[in-house]
C-alpha cells in the first residue's frame, strides 16, 4: 500500500509547508502574480506572449524543484531529491520547447478545452486554498501556490490553452506527479489534492486528443 511506504507523518508533512511558507514570505504573492501575468498574456495574443508564458512556466517548475523539494522537502523525504530533479527537468523542458524552439503557443478561448483549462487554473489559484481553509488548514501550515500540487494543476490548465501540438515530454512529469501527489490526499487528508488526479487524467486525455487532431489536420 502507498500509505505504508511514506516515511513521514502528517505532522511532519505539514511542518514542511509551515517552514517553507515562513521562509519565503511574502514571495507567495509574487508567485501568484507570475500566474496572473501568464493568464493575461494568454488572453492578449501579443507576439511576445508565448515565449514569456513559457519562461514563467519554466520558472514555476524550477522554483518548486529547487526551493520546495530540494531545500525543504528533502528534510523528511530522501525521494524528494528525485522529485526535485524531475521538476527542474520539467522547468528546463518548458524553457527549451517554448523559448529556444518557440514551439509553444497559448490562447485563452471559449472552446471546451479552453473552458476546462480555465477551470483548472481557477481551481489551482482559488478553489484549492479555499478547500484547505474549509478543512481547517490555515497559513502557514498549508500548501500555497508554488508548491507541487497547485503548480501542477495550474500547468495542466495552461496546457489546455495550447493551440499547437504539445510534445508529450512536457506532460510526463506533471502526469507522474498527479499520481504521486494524490497519495497526499489519501494518506494525509489533503482532500484538495484530489483535483490533481482529475486535472492529470482529464488534461492528459485532452492533450493526446488535441495532438491527434493536429496530426490529422496536417495530413489532410
Amino acid at each position: 500500500m502507498i500509505i505504508a511506504k511514506i516515511p513521514f507523518t502528517t505532522e511532519q508533512f505539514l511542518q514542511v509547508f509551515e517552514k517553507y511558507n515562513q521562509a519565503i514570505y511574502p514571495f507567495q504573492f509574487a508567485l501568484i502574480l507570475v500566474t496572473i501575468t501568464a493568464i493575461f498574456l494568454a488572453a492578449s495574443r501579443k507576439p511576445f506572449a508565448n515565449k514569456l508564458i513559457s519562461c514563467l512556466l519554466g520558472f514555476l517548475w524550477l522554483w518548486t524543484g529547487i526551493v520546495y523539494h530540494l531545500i525543504f522537502f528533502t528534510a523528511i523525504s530522501p525521494p524528494a531529491y528525485l522529485f526535485g530533479t524531475l521538476f527542474i527537468i520539467q522547468g528546463l523542458f518548458f524553457l527549451y520547447e517554448g523559448v529556444v524552439r518557440n514551439r509553444l503557443s497559448f490562447r485563452a478561448s471559449r472552446r471546451f478545452d479552453g473552458i476546462l483549462g480555465a477551470i483548472f487554473i481557477a481551481y489551482a489559484l482559488v478553489i484549492y486554498p479555499l478547500i484547505g481553509y474549509a478543512l481547517g488548514r490555515i497559513f502557514p501550515s498549508t500548501p500555497t501556490f508554488g508548491t507541487p500540487c497547485p503548480t501542477t494543476i495550474f500547468t495542466f490548465g495552461l496546457l489546455l490553452w495550447a493551440d499547437r501540438k504539445i510534445s508529450l515530454s512536457l506532460s510526463i512529469v506533471p502526469v507522474l506527479w498527479s499520481i504521486v501527489g494524490t497519495s497526499a490526499a489519501l494518506s494525509f487528508g489533503i482532500k484538495e489534492d484530489f483535483g490533481l488526479l482529475v486535472a492529470g487524467t482529464i488534461g492528459t486525455i485532452i492533450i493526446i486528443r488535441h495532438n491527434l487532431v493536429q496530426k490529422m489536420e496536417n495530413l489532410f
